[in-house]
């Protein structure tokens, strides 16, 4: 990601914020520039996928009711390009239909707010966001790390504090797909998609009985495994107790 230099040489984190609404846009840029970080803005879907690639974020807080390309197209897009994929995003959506937002987190937002909103609460949630994707999953060859957890791809193995656990292959694999995602929300039928390549349209409470058992199978460290309520699950590394 590209810093911002603040008039001091101090480097700043480089936010994004796309909306078609000016008066959102300068709200949210003037208590995101009073948190300390660098802005920039756009304000349609073309222009935000341009000072994406060129600007390379941090984050971006992203409307998805936009002109020319909707905020859904854009974050599907930045996902789909290696050079932006891990850009953390913040969406913005005027509608509370549950599917909107779900759509957003399958298509790989990190969190959501809807309008009207606080400005005080934006600040504090790009501020969570960039404080869990600044410290990602360590990959080292076959070896992926999250706190205690070490997750070996190749010997299909998981360690807690050096203690092998006994995993079945579903939850293993349910696990390093959490694991790669870490601080991502994966939603229930994005998951069950990935793990148990199901059609993502399947009511089930499959993935919660697999979350509960993993909990219980890796003990403490299953802590890090967090529901978001409504959505699915993360791993957040430092996650003091389960939700």
């Amino acid at each position: 990601m590209k810093p911002a230099d603040d008039d001091n040489g101090l480097i700043r984190e480089r936010i994004l914020v796309v909306d078609d609404e000016p008066d959102i846009v300068a709200l949210v840029a003037y208590h995101l520039a009073r948190a300390g970080y660098g802005v920039s803005t756009a304000n349609s879907g073309p222009e935000a996928l341009a000072k994406a690639t060129a600007e390379l974020p941090a984050l971006i807080v992203l409307d998805l009711m936009l002109p020319g390309i909707s905020g859904f197209e854009v974050l599907e897009r930045l996902r789909a390009e290696p050079a932006t994929a891990n850009i953390a995003v913040l969406t913005l959506t005027a509608r509370r239909e549950e599917p909107d937002r779900v759509r957003g987190l399958m298509l790989g937002a990190d969190d959501y707010l809807t309008k009207p909103f606080s400005p005080q609460e934006l600040t504090l949630r790009v501020g969570a966001i960039l404080r869990r994707l600044r410290a990602p999953a360590a990959v080292q060859g076959d070896i992926v790390k999250v706190g205690p957890l070490r997750i070996n791809r190749a010997a299909h193995e998981v360690h807690v504090e050096g203690e092998l656990v006994d995993l079945t292959p579903t939850e293993y694999k349910l696990l390093l797909t959490l694991a790669e995602r870490k601080g991502r929300v994966l939603a229930r039928a994005h998951l069950l998609e990935t793990v148990w390549e199901a059609a993502p349209d399947i009511q089930t409470r499959t993935v919660d009985m697999h979350v509960q058992r993993l909990r219980a199978k890796l003990g403490a460290a299953g802590d890090m495994i967090e529901t978001v309520r409504g959505f699915g699950y993360r791993i957040n590394h430092g996650a003091a107790k389960r939700a």
